[in-house]
């Protein structure tokens, strides 16, 4: 009992609980982060010990010399932000496609040709698909090339930059998806409400799509919030 007292409260665990309550982020990638550091200081804790320190006076010093929480919590929550940034993209590039896949082959199956339908479609309505079948090829094209280029970035310049990179190309293709999936949704439910629903399948594909496409929003919202988090 008096050990594990002692070892909550040595400078080491007591930098790393400031440290965890200054990130926000998934629990993993911070568990991940929080053990590097970890592991970091204790090897230059050792060093000082092996340098005739006493072990309080060893961590204290390893602490002194890793920085102050306020300027390593940057760097850290810079790569947070880039994580959430990367799983988002992430999502773009396979989940938009998956959603139109699943919707098109569930309205083959389950409703059939589009010659079945009944009411004509006004003259800018094919504008409108025509708009929603690029994004769904455009969106996840760019999504692939913010990550090429988050990866490319990571190497060249610092976490905070290439953050803010992700999070920037990540805004912009989630907007985009958001966008065309309103538009589509709207400008059909003018032209015939009914074609939203073709068959039970369709219309719960039609839902899970949009809700895949405000979780990509909040997903992206919060990777901007984290990457606002960082230390000015």
């Amino acid at each position: 009992m008096t050990t594990t007292s002692q070892t909550a409260a040595s400078p080491i665990e007591a930098y790393l609980a400031e440290l965890d309550r200054a990130l926000i982020g998934r629990r993993g990638t911070k568990a991940d982060l929080l053990a590097e550091a970890r592991d970091g200081l204790r090897d230059a804790a050792e060093a000082y010990r092996e340098g005739g320190w006493s072990e309080v006076e060893a961590q204290r010093r390893a602490v002194a010399d890793f920085g102050q929480v306020r300027e390593i919590a940057g760097d850290y929550q810079a790569e947070l932000s880039m994580h959430n940034g990367v799983r988002t993209l992430w999502l773009l590039v396979l989940g938009v496609p998956a959603m139109q896949t699943s919707w098109e082959v569930a309205r083959i199956f389950t409703y059939g040709s589009w010659s079945r339908l009944t009411t004509p479609n006004p003259g800018w309505y094919p504008y409108v698909t025509q708009f929603t079948h690029a994004a769904i090829y455009a969106v996840p094209v760019l999504g692939l090339l913010a990550l090429l280029g988050t990866r490319f970035l990571s190497r060249r310049f610092d976490g905070v930059r290439t953050a803010r990179v992700c999070r920037t190309l990540g805004a912009i293709a989630v907007g985009v998806n958001l966008f065309s999936v309103l538009l589509l949704i709207g400008a059909t439910g003018v032209v015939d409400a009914a074609r939203l629903f073709l068959s039970g399948p369709c219309g719960v594909l039609m839902v899970a799509w949009v809700v895949l496409s405000f979780r990509l929003v909040v997903l992206a919202r919060r990777s901007w919030r984290r990457c606002a988090t960082i230390v000015a």
